[in-house]
């Protein structure tokens, strides 16, 4: 029996449930097997879920893709959970099934967007991508029109970089039509075509990719406050 065949215990974080994975190759295994849609959660989601949001996470795939999700879970119990962080994971997926699967890309600014399909033609030159699109939907009418190409195409992954929670309800509409593995990404066009630039790997290996989000973007600070009473959280096993 394979490690994504096993049965996983989520992790309630304050509502939150999360899947305590141990690594990008547990979760994919995970996913393929499942389907569903890939949830990025940071103490910001944790913080941010509401009503609308809640049941997107619940009634998926929710990973841990930050510092503050992985401490929670551990303070849980899921001592061998790890931070997966979704703009490497994408790739991974990508790696793994260029040849073997399809794909449906969506998100950034047109520019952004054609600089990905670009490099990913480039650097995997068998991707079969079976539809794409920018991230700016001006109305429903090309919402649905989406929703109905991605039904049509039955693409096996589906990427969507438009930022939360819309990428999520998006995704929870076209799961309703097709399933497949969804992934939202929310920046990761950007960083992957060098548009904006990732924090350097020293920052990222010490869990502190926020803070150097925040002195390169000092407007930040105004959303990090309520990560004080994150951090109360933590400190207090409030969990």
């Amino acid at each position: 029996m394979n490690e994504a065949s096993q049965t996983i215990e989520r992790i309630d974080l304050r509502g939150v449930k999360v899947y305590p994975f141990t690594g990008p190759d547990h979760l994919i295994d995970f996913a393929d097997e499942h389907k569903g849609i890939l949830v990025a959660v940071n103490a910001e989601k944790i913080m941010n879920a509401n009503e609308l949001t809640l049941p997107i996470l619940n009634n998926n795939i929710a990973y841990c893709d930050g510092s503050g999700a992985v401490l929670a879970a551990r303070q849980k119990g899921a001592t061998q959970a790890v931070k997966i962080a979704g703009c490497e994971l994408w790739l991974k997926i990508i790696e793994r099934y260029h040849d073997t699967k399809t794909f449906y890309i969506i998100g950034a600014k047109t520019e952004v967007h054609d600089e990905t399909i670009r490099r990913l033609l480039q650097r995997w030159p068998d991707i079969k991508i079976v539809g794409h699109r920018d991230g700016y939907i001006k109305d429903d009418t090309e919402r649905q029109a989406l929703i109905d190409d991605v039904a049509d195409k039955r693409p096996d992954v589906v990427f969507v970089a438009m930022g939360s929670p819309k990428q999520e309800l998006l995704m929870a509409d076209m799961l309703k039509r097709h399933r497949a593995i969804y992934q939202g990404l929310g920046g990761s066009f950007d960083v992957f075509t060098d548009t904006v630039k990732r924090a350097p790997k020293w920052w990222i290996d010490h869990n502190i990719e926020f803070a150097y989000r925040l002195i390169k973007q000092p407007k930040r600070i105004t959303r990090n406050f309520k990560f004080i009473k994150y951090a109360w959280w933590l400190l207090w096993h409030k969990f």
